[in-house]
């Protein structure tokens, strides 16, 4: 489900929205963002508007202002109860007056109440924010601006072709040296400021129409290097307050080998949203994959690719669910063919989003021996209460690891984020011309790669001085994951020429390793306290349980980090008043609390596309015909998809007395390396599977096998390169 958002009257009609300036500093693996909303309301009649704001769920937001008719309002940050009281006493005095606070059941959705807007009034909503940058599996760091700005999901009466003027300039740091930026926008050249490439920056290119996401890939030099931040804090004043301490942000990023061969067992657990949203298509563009039909050839390749041993089951949700099996049943042929069938004739039918009945079906399971539980979750929506789910799933945290995927620009990254972090899984979030399959097989390949473990950090600092650390424990890191710890320097800080060293050891199969960075003690300031921002995000994700669900003893720090940080957390909100305006208040007094917005489900008029995904496509149609030991039978089927009739095939056979699967399976894979090149990363895993059957099943004839296949599909690939 989703919600519409921007700034909206209380009978939820838009406020136009005339221009957007936002401006974005990225050092190193971190953001800086500040983004100015430019509205009018050009009713003849007041009206009270609230801002529905969604962002990623690791934003640490920590200012926001508005201007209205030319008069600056600033807010504080208060306890949320006593913002609540003050914004009701301003109204009613008359005055001017908004509140910013967290949706009550997820922390990446933000509500401001603007109070009134009078007939002609311009407002000017600047919102100021920091957040770590996730890592794409190439080394990449992504920067996303919602489109909900403009905003993302039309109401019915929301003008569909808006004209919207939107400015981006960013600035990019890196003392790894900035390779190159790409975006799924256009952008003007990338300009560098500084002959070593250090530091750079890129605008937005005029006229874009801020119809999707604007993404912005940036890839570095030299990403694996380790690195530490210093922060000074702010000048003491008071004891034990948590600005006022120097503090650090340490970056490990190993480089993991890829193990051989992987690990062949576990429970593996498919749940799919199966909400009418579902039926929408990947992105805007024309003729775009519906999500559905992208999730049911995910979930194909995903069974495929599965060791032959482990255990398997698919769950469907949406206001009520359904399993393909009563319990994980070990996956067979005959298990993968009754799988497959159910899978083709899945639909998005199933209403709206509740995850939580399925996810205490699954862990309510007993658990299989020797089989460790992984969960795979796709959704493209939102749930009703994000923190109830995530705590279930953290209170299940030691039986199995979480692996989430947000599907569109409406996927909820506190859900996302928060199910994968308590378990110790990886996040991802499928937006544009993104593939689900290609994310969820890497997915999977983490799930059957050794992780690494045991792994410590120690410090070397001058005497008197030591850190203490505020992350949150983390068990295990996976191969092309970054690990991003937070620290505080407690003690004299000594002279401006000394250093530091951290220390990160880890043991990967057996085999110990260490990665050791050097660093300054004394950086130069940063006076947005950048990093402070982000260590206090950092304990609020795990101290901060939402407004209801956080334990007694816990909202006491959650409150005092929160008003010293200025961080927004869900029991804290921004109140701003404007004293100077005293105008009568229109129309009778109402109670101002901030809605809840409407949520979008499965009886929301959807667009209607057609096409299958299992049609023309030749590639899904040669991974279906693969059988679950990894081999292909030779029929009509794999002919088709061979361009050959199956005489012809078996008349290209080198050794007329060996079975016709070990040649099937020999010309499927060497297809695959021919025809399907671009999206290996997919079929990586059912291929390897495949060949392991080839060495025990075709022994020494495997090499005069696929000459002649090489032969026969007329291919240029040396089977040494297939082979080996």
């Amino acid at each position: 489900m989703v919600r519409p958002c921007g700034l909206l009257t209380r009978r939820k009609e838009p406020v136009p929205l005339k221009s957007i300036s936002v401006t974005v500093s990225i050092r190193e693996f971190v953001a800086g963002v500040s983004a100015t909303l430019n509205y009018e309301n050009k009713e003849r009649a007041p009206v009270e508007a609230f801002f529905v704001f969604p962002m990623d769920e690791d934003s640490a937001v920590y200012s926001f202002e508005a201007v209205i008719d030319g008069k600056i309002i600033a807010a504080e940050l208060q306890d949320k109860m006593k913002a609540h009281t003050s914004y009701e006493n301003a109204i009613s005095q008359g005055h001017q007056t908004f509140l910013l606070e967290e949706d009550m059941s997820s922390r990446d959705v933000f509500c401001c109440n603007v109070g009134n807007l009078y007939p002609g009034s311009k407002v000017a909503l600047t919102l100021k924010y920091v957040q770590e940058l996730p890592l794409e599996s190439d080394g990449a760091l992504r920067f996303v601006l919602p489109a909900v700005l403009n905003p993302r999901y039309h109401l019915s009466r929301w003008p569909a072709n808006t004209c919207l003027q939107l400015s981006v300039i960013t600035t990019i740091s890196s003392q790894h040296g900035i390779e190159k930026v790409q975006s799924n926008c256009r952008l003007t050249p990338l300009e560098y400021l500084e002959n070593d490439k250090t530091t750079a920056q890129i605008s937005l290119d005029d006229g874009h129409k801020f119809d999707r996401d604007v993404q912005l890939l940036i890839y570095y030099s030299e990403v694996h290097i380790p690195s530490v931040a210093v922060e000074m804090g702010k000048l003491k004043t008071s004891p034990d307050c948590f600005m006022e301490e120097p503090t650090t942000m340490v970056s490990f990023y190993p480089n993991i080998p890829e193990a051989q061969p992987p690990i062949t067992c576990g429970e593996f657990i498919f749940l799919m949203d199966r909400s009418g949203s579902m039926q929408c298509p990947m992105s805007k563009q024309d003729k775009s994959q519906l999500r559905i039909d992208a999730a049911k050839e995910t979930l194909i390749l995903l069974l495929k690719s599965l060791p032959v041993g482990c255990y398997f089951n698919v769950f469907g949700f949406g206001s009520s669910y359904e399993s393909l099996f009563q319990d994980s049943v070990r996956y067979t042929q005959h298990t993968m063919e009754e799988a497959m069938k159910r899978i083709n004739h899945m639909k998005a039918d199933l209403g709206g989003t509740e995850i939580l009945t399925p996810l205490n079906a699954i862990y309510g399971s007993p658990t299989i021996p020797g089989h460790p539980l992984q969960l795979f979750v796709f959704t493209d929506g939102e749930v009703t209460d994000t923190f109830s789910v995530i705590r279930e799933v953290r209170s299940n945290s030691k039986r199995h690891r979480c692996f989430s995927f947000g599907i569109g620009e409406g996927a909820s990254t506190s859900l996302i984020k928060g199910i994968a972090r308590a378990t110790g899984g990886t996040s991802e979030f499928i937006n544009g011309k993104d593939r689900m399959q290609s994310k969820a097989l890497l997915a999977l390949k983490r799930s059957l790669q050794p992780v690494v473990e045991d792994f410590s950090l120690s410090w070397s600092l001058p005497v008197g001085l030591s850190a203490k650390v505020l992350s949150p424990e983390q068990s295990v890191i996976f191969r092309g994951q970054r690990l991003i710890i937070y620290a505080q320097l407690i003690g004299p800080m000594p002279p401006k020429e000394a250093r530091g060293e951290v220390c990160l050891k880890y043991i990967l199969q057996g085999e110990s390793f260490e990665n050791k960075v050097a660093f300054s003690l004394h950086p130069n300031p940063d006076t947005n306290f950048t990093i402070h921002r982000l260590a206090a995000k950092s304990l609020l994700q795990m101290k901060d349980m939402g407004f209801r669900e956080t334990p007694a003893n816990d909202k006491k720090e959650v409150l005092k980090i929160s008003l010293e940080c200025g961080v927004i957390s869900s029991h804290t909100a921004f109140i701003a008043i404007n004293k100077d305006l005293n105008k009568p208040v229109q129309g009778p007094l109402v109670r101002r609390d901030i809605p809840r917005p409407i949520l979008l489900g499965a009886h929301a008029t959807m667009p209607r596309y057609y096409g299958c995904v299992f049609g023309d496509n030749h590639l899904v149609q040669l991974i279906s015909l693969q059988k679950a030991d990894g081999s292909w039978d030779l029929n009509e089927g794999l002919a088709l998809v061979l361009g050959l009739s199956v005489e012809d095939i078996l008349a290209a056979l080198p050794y007329k007395n060996l079975d016709s699967s070990g040649w099937a399976t020999v010309l499927a894979v060497l297809w695959l390396h021919v025809y399907g090149k671009e999206l290996q990363c997919e079929w990586d895993l059912l291929a390897r599977k495949a060949m392991a059957w080839i060495h025990i099943n075709v022994g020494c004839a495997m090499h005069q096998l696929m000459k002649a296949a090489v032969s026969l599909l007329k291919s240029t690939v040396d089977p040494k390169t297939i082979t080996h």
